[in-house]
């Protein structure tokens, strides 16, 4: 299926993750489909992923920005600006589950929302004078957190369930300029990440085994080009009428029966 995506210009924050990542996974597949991604993150490992990118799409640019900086995201929007006279698409993916919960500081709480929350809201509203124009579209990247919670996570918890507010908000209040947005809700995905953080417990592997138990469709975890292919599906105008939308990839792990586990 032809996606359309040739020459659409996609600003994706949190885009410079380490390989095999989801921002990463999404980038590189954008520019599989012949996409022009603008990354924005504060990883150096950025201009590595430019230089790759711009073999196959000599537009390509990373921002290094610190997305906890409103006026950081200001900045590299302006400098998109520049460059860009106008974005197809924002991503809106970064995203960190950094434990910060009840027991955190308060500025380890505001560090999380800033992150998590505050940056989605930054980039849609610095970068929106690019984004009118037909087809344009926002995808905002959830966490099933938002829905079930978690524990220990207020921060990354209040973040995403601010995500999904604002997907519904910005669907409505954008409707008349044509924009469409939707949010792709993640469960347990297997990223670099996660391998890190089951590396840190002593019982990595069982614990693993215990979560995919879990997940009713194939009892294995969500990856992370399953993500970026339907991330890519919903930007594209292969999904021109869908707006508002809370999409799960999650392999039924949010809504399933759990009585299917039990087969």
């Amino acid at each position: 299926m032809d996606l359309k995506l040739k020459d659409k210009v996609i600003l994706i924050t949190g885009g410079a993750g380490i390989e095999g990542s989801i921002g990463q996974t999404m980038v590189f597949a954008l520019a599989a489909e012949g996409a022009i991604p603008l990354i924005m993150d504060r990883n150096p490992r950025g201009f590595d992923y430019e230089k790759r990118l711009q073999e196959k799409t000599p537009k390509a640019r990373f921002f290094q920005t610190d997305l906890s900086k409103p006026e950081e995201i200001k900045k590299s929007i302006g400098k998109i600006s520049e460059e860009f006279s106008s974005i197809d698409v924002i991503i809106n993916n970064v995203g960190v589950n950094d434990g910060a919960g009840l027991g955190s500081s308060m500025d380890d709480f505001l560090y999380s929302l800033h992150l998590n929350l505050i940056s989605y809201f930054a980039t849609v509203k610095y970068a929106l004078p690019l984004l009118k124009n037909p087809g344009a579209n926002i995808l905002n990247i959830g966490s099933k957190v938002a829905l079930t919670g978690q524990g220990g996570t207020s921060g990354y918890a209040a973040s995403k369930g601010g995500v999904l507010g604002l997907t519904r908000e910005w669907a409505v209040d954008l409707i008349k300029d044509k924009i469409r947005c939707n949010a792709l809700i993640i469960a347990e995905s297997m990223t670099p990440a996660y391998q890190n953080w089951l590396d840190t417990l002593e019982d990595g592997a069982e614990k693993k085994k215990t979560i995919e138990d879990k997940i009713p469709l194939e009892n294995r975890m969500t990856t992370p080009k399953e993500i970026a292919d339907m991330a890519l599906f919903l930007i594209s105008e292969r999904s021109s009428h869908t707006t508002g939308q809370y999409i799960f990839v999650d392999g039924g792990y949010v809504h399933l029966d759990r009585a299917l586990l039990n087969n």
